[in-house]
């Protein structure tokens, strides 16, 4: 099947819908983005997801890569990063459509009885990658789409097809690090965990050597597939998620400058306030005035 199957599909759902999301299946981040016009480089944090571009264009900055993708692309994120991303193409006649589903690690990791041990022999990839949509993914996740407007279907269907298109990731020369995510003792997955940890302790401080062993890897090791992995340090990663953080409290709770920085782990605000601006081409005090405007 075609891939103008899936975006026909994907249109109609979409048929008379303002600009935003519309979510198909809440509990797996199943999502259709349509937006009429481009954006400016947003600073974010992806969580494991496949994105499909059905109309227009989008950039994606990590580290110090670029990626740009369009129409019948799609993007594999395999661990959470920090990223800088922006709509590049849209316009009122044709918008920016992309269907984003949430990769679902446990279902990853379900499949490897069945993917066996050939996985490990596949080549690998980095933990952000882009490469056309194959045949038998568009064609599982147009029946995806299809299972989400029936009430019975998503009850029955739904959850299938969602383990299939799973598995056509795995098998996708772009899902190498996927792949490596089917052993829960690999890298791969030894940084997973390490991800995770920084995520739910970021407003403390942060030992590296502690962080390793807590993964069971030795300190040299860790920081060099971090890096590879996910373009930046340990310490560099608590900092994005720190001022993502932080300013969403400024911008969205309506919190104080020096609140935030505190309460996000900063001890000084000068510090912060450089930070803030460097990441953001903003001072915080900028947008908290924003916020009230």
């Amino acid at each position: 099947m075609s891939i103008q199957n899936l975006i026909n599909s994907s249109f109609q759902a979409l048929e008379n819908k303002e600009d935003g999301l519309l979510v198909l299946n809440e509990e797996n981040r199943f999502m259709l983005l349509k937006s009429s016009i481009t954006s400016d480089l947003e600073a974010t944090f992806y969580e494991p997801a496949l994105c499909l571009i059905l109309q227009g264009s989008k950039e994606v900055t990590v580290g110090a890569r670029v990626v740009e993708f369009g129409v019948g692309e799609s993007l594999i994120v395999s661990h959470e990063l920090p990223v800088l991303s922006r709509i590049t193409r849209a316009s009122e006649d044709e918008p920016y459509i992309a269907l984003v589903l949430g990769i679902d690690l446990s279902v990853i990791r379900s499949l490897y009885e069945e993917f066996g041990e050939s996985a490990l022999l596949m080549g690998g990839s980095r933990s952000l990658e882009v490469d056309q949509t194959a045949h038998e993914l568009s064609d599982a996740l147009y029946r995806l789409v299809s299972s989400s407007q029936n009430k019975i279907d998503a009850l029955v269907l739904f959850p299938q097809i969602l383990r299939e298109v799973h598995f056509r990731l795995l098998q996708a020369p772009y899902g190498g690090m996927l792949r490596e995510l089917l052993r829960v003792d690999s890298r791969a997955s030894n940084i997973s965990k390490a991800i995770s940890i920084i995520r739910n302790q970021f407003m403390n401080s942060l030992s590296v050597t502690e962080l390793a062993r807590s993964v069971g890897m030795s300190t040299s090791s860790f920081h060099q597939h971090f890096k590879s992995i996910t373009e930046s340090t340990p310490l560099q990663y608590q900092k994005e998620l720190r001022l993502l953080e932080a300013r969403r409290r400024i911008t969205t709770q309506g919190e104080s400058v020096t609140a935030a920085a505190l309460n996000v782990g900063y001890e000084s605000p000068n510090q912060f306030s450089r930070e803030y601006t460097r990441k953001f081409g903003v001072n915080p005090s900028s947008d908290s005035r924003c916020t009230f405007a």
